[in-house]
């Protein structure tokens, strides 16, 4: 298959080409991730993946025609963009950092605040935001695809559709299902916990785990089982970034924007920078998620500055220092604030432990996004 479609012209990744050869989402993922989930009613197969990857680096997708799913997932760099908030058409810049897609199949919410559930409903609210993709309608997506004859035949071969009966679940499926394919593990992390090579870290990130575990406490939020490692407990918390930007009274300015509420919140998180810190609130309306955002993975961490949803951190050693704190750059700052999660106090870490604990990070990076691999 793989012969096929390079044949015929289609781009293929390296590690699409590795998924496709393995098998990975029938249950080989790599080492130190569980089986992939792939959802009952979008089963991934070749056609399918190679026309999302498609539809993933197009610029047309956009009402400027220069900004594509990739310009803010560069493949290059972890599917990050390395900016503190992301930037769509006609230069205008979002309210968050955008979150890298790697692994993101594993994630039980999509987006700082998880107001999408699943990769497909993912994909289509950038194409709809007018800070982002900046397109009108679905129907001005679907007009794209249905008057491009490479499209349509790919479309038919991936779901049988002709070019009228192309619907827009037919799309946000084929995204999803590359995006399916871009699951990363294997990191020197892995092939020492794992995989039993003892080799394979240094003794400082070694060292550096051991505080990840005890006294700094991550693995309260950055899962790692004696299985896998998603790093990530799929939940919601306040760590105080930001937080002071809905001022003195953040019940307050919560309430005015649930009585403002409009259905799209996407729109207005990404556009108003106080909405946006309201975090989790903003889909729930439940008070103790105010100003709470998703753990984020740690894989390929060091391949993904800035840091935290507003990305006001650039460097590992600030965002080490910044929990060592309490959820505080400096220890002198104001805080904590009333919401801020109890996980998120002070950890009195020596000089060594942060260095160790930033090599640790470090050890979590997977080849095939390592330096100098994508050096430039």
């Amino acid at each position: 298959m793989i012969e096929v479609l390079m044949r015929q012209g289609v781009r293929v990744p390296a590690m699409m080409a590795a998924l496709l050869c393995c098998g990975a989402w029938a249950g080989a993922p790599p080492l130190g991730l569980p089986p992939l989930p792939i959802p009952a009613d979008n089963p991934q197969t070749p056609a399918k993946i190679a026309l999302g990857d498609a539809l993933f680096h197009d610029a047309r997708f956009s009402s400027t025609g220069e900004i594509a799913c990739k310009n803010c997932h560069l493949d290059a760099i972890a599917f990050h963009d390395g900016r503190p908030v992301a930037k769509g058409v006609r230069m205008q810049r979002g309210t968050r950092n955008a979150p890298t897609v790697v692994n993101a199949a594993y994630y039980d919410y999509q987006f700082w605040d998880g107001r999408a559930q699943t990769l497909e409903q993912q994909a289509l609210q950038p194409l709809l935001n007018p800070i982002e993709h900046g397109l009108r309608s679905e129907d001005e997506i679907l007009n794209i695809v249905r008057r491009d004859a490479n499209y349509v035949a790919r479309f038919a071969e991936a779901f049988g559709a002709s070019a009228q009966s192309i619907t827009i679940t037919h799309l946000t499926q084929a995204i999803a299902a590359y995006e399916r394919t871009l699951i990363s593990g294997d990191s020197a992390f892995d092939r020492w916990y794992y995989g039993g090579d003892l080799t394979a870290m240094s003794d400082s990130a070694k060292r550096g785990f051991e505080v990840f575990t005890g006294p700094g406490h991550c693995a309260q939020c950055h899962t790692v089982t004696r299985q896998y490692a998603l790093f990530t407990d799929q939940a919601f918390h306040n760590a105080n970034a930001s937080f002071a930007l809905l001022g003195a009274d953040p019940e307050r300015r919560a309430a005015e924007f649930m009585q403002a509420r409009t259905a799209n919140i996407d729109q207005r998180v990404l556009s108003d920078r106080e909405a946006s810190e309201l975090g989790r609130f903003a889909v729930t309306g439940r008070r103790e998620d105010l100003g709470a955002f998703k753990t984020p993975s740690l894989r390929n961490i060091a391949r993904t500055p800035p840091y935290l949803h507003d990305g006001s951190l650039n460097t590992l050693e600030k965002v080490v220092e910044y929990f060592n704190n309490g959820g505080k750059l400096n220890p002198r700052d104001p805080g904590p604030n009333p919401f801020q999660s109890p996980l998120i106090r002070p950890l009195n870490l020596s000089a060594e432990q942060k260095r160790d604990l930033v090599a640790f990070l470090k050890s979590l990076t997977s080849p095939e996004y390592a330096e100098p691999a994508y050096r430039g």
